[in-house]
Formats: structure tokens, C-alpha cells, sequence
């Protein structure tokens, strides 16, 4: 079967509905049924409860409270480095970006431009420069946190498709992060700009960040920006900078020179928050 073929069945789904009714579901507070789904869950995908900071799963009232939990802390230490893994997951592909062409998967690519919602001045700025695209699968811990210390200029939601972000997926669907609903945020460093993209998919019910929330719903389909130019929303390496409510990838800019990426890194190889990510020479 080809690649194009596996993914046919999403081209026909009615994905926004069924991600509304997902989002529903998993914010419904339903005692017992809601443990026994938990329950369930964390048994099919092995979730390590252990390094919860709230390890019983009766604790979690609704499936949401479940999926977006804290860890202990120290359970990940924040590695010495100029960048570090912003989340638990795997690594899609990484690299440098050609021009202004990001390396998808086998066969395709897609622009900074199209990444960032159509602002050709900000992907401009990656143009030469790095990406890092990671997926997080079911079982993963799901609050994104900084890569590096940084300062938010901007945040922008794009409206767009809700395919599935997985492997399969990304070889099959042309252009698929820059597709798919996203929440770009734009921030300035001591490296100078970087982007970090909150990628939705099927059934991802919402996305949300520290400064303001809930991002989506609403889905209005129409594009929405934030500026913070002048505020002084400043978030440390390894702080927590959003959230997602039910799994999906993040996609990370950065501009020239080429970062040095950490050696062991390659696609496929899962990743853990706060391990190296990067260096700058």
C-alpha cells in the first residue's frame, strides 16, 4: 500500500466534528466512567504514572486533567546547553532548512512562509537557518516548555486541516505541518529569533498557553494574531510555555548559522524533556 493510499480514509473523515466531540468528551467530569477510561488508557499505552506528581488516576476528574499532568520535580533535569528538548516525544526529522524549504519526510517539503501563516518578513528570518520537528505520541507527557530562555513578540493561530501528525501521515499528506491548524509563537533570545510552532491534528481538542489559555476553540477559521511587542512576557529554558489537550507535534525555528545538533540524535529516536537538543558554534 502506498503512502498516499493509507492516508486516503483521513481525506474523507468529518475531522473537524470528530475533534469537537473528542474535545467534549475529554473534558466531561464523569466520576467513575472517567477513571475507568483513564484507567484503560494507561494500560494500552503504557503511561509511566510513576513520574506523575499526581500518580493515583482517581485524582484526574476529567480525561483533559489526565492527559496534560504535571510531573515530580526533577523527574527532567535541564541538560547544559544553548538548546534543550522542549518535549517528551520522538523526533520527526531535524536539520537545516534549504532556503526557505523545511525537509517534511521522504518526498516532501514545505516553506517557512506557509509554516508561520503567510508572513514572509518572519520566515525570512529562518531562512538558511535550523529546524526541529517532534511528535508526541499518546503516552507522552504533553506540556511544551522552552527550548531557551526567550521573551514572546508574537502569537499567531492559523486556521487549517486536522490531519493525524503521525509517520504515516507525514509521508503521505504533502505539506501536512503547514496545513494543519498551528499556533505559531514568535520569540526573541539571546540567539536571536526563534519560532516555536504548536502543531493540532485529529482529535487534538484544543491547544493552550501560559499567557493567555485556551487558543481554540473557538475555530473560526480565520486567522488570529496577538501582539506582545510591548509586554514583557519572559519564559526561562525549561519553563513551561503551553500545553496540548489530547497529543500532536511541535515544529522549531531558528535562524542561521546551522546548529550543531546533538550527535545522538536521529529520526525516530524518542526524545525526553530537558535533554540536549542543540548547540551554537
Amino acid at each position: 500500500m502506498s503512502d498516499r493510499t493509507a492516508v486516503l480514509p483521513q481525506y474523507l473523515f468529518p475531522k473537524q466534528a470528530l475533534t469537537s466531540f473528542a474535545g467534549w468528551v475529554a473534558g466531561r467530569e464523569r466520576g467513575r466512567v472517567t477513571t475507568w477510561i483513564i484507567r484503560r488508557f494507561v494500560k494500552k499505552y503504557d503511561v509511566n504514572m510513576d513520574e506523575a506528581l499526581e500518580s493515583d488516576i482517581a485524582h484526574y476528574k476529567s480525561f483533559n486533567q489526565f492527559f496534560t499532568r504535571a510531573l515530580k520535580p526533577g523527574a527532567r533535569p535541564i541538560a547544559q546547553a544553548d538548546l534543550v528538548c522542549p518535549v517528551d516525544g520522538a523526533i520527526s526529522q531535524f536539520g537545516p532548512i534549504d532556503g526557505e524549504q523545511i525537509f517534511q519526510a521522504k518526498g516532501h517539503h514545505y516553506t517557512c512562509t506557509a509554516l508561520v501563516g503567510g508572513d514572509a518578513a518572519v520566515a525570512a528570518q529562518f531562512a538558511h537557518g535550523s529546524f526541529a520537528t517532534l511528535y508526541l505520541s499518546p503516552k507522552d507527557y504533553h506540556r511544551i516548555h522552552m527550548p531557551c530562555a526567550g521573551r514572546l513578540l508574537r502569537m499567531t493561530y492559523v486556521p487549517g486541516d486536522l490531519f493525524s501528525v503521525n509517520p504515516t501521515t507525514a509521508l503521505g499528506v504533502p505539506g501536512l505541518f503547514a496545513r494543519n491548524e498551528r499556533v505559531v509563537c514568535l520569540f526573541e533570545s539571546a540567539l536571536g529569533p526563534f519560532v516555536l510552532v504548536l502543531v493540532g491534528a485529529t482529535i487534538v481538542g484544543s491547544m493552550e498557553t501560559v499567557w493567555h489559555g485556551v487558543v481554540n476553540p473557538p475555530r473560526t477559521g480565520e486567522l488570529r494574531e496577538w501582539r506582545y511587542d510591548d509586554q514583557q512576557v519572559l519564559l526561562e529554558k525549561g519553563e513551561e510555555m503551553g500545553r496540548f489537550l489530547l497529543g500532536s507535534t511541535v515544529v522549531m525555528l531558528f535562524p542561521k548559522p546551522p546548529l550543531r545538533f546533538n550527535p545522538a540524535w536521529t529520526p525516530g529516536r524518542p526524545v525526553r524533556l530537558g535533554e540536549v537538543m542543540a548547540n551554537v558554534d
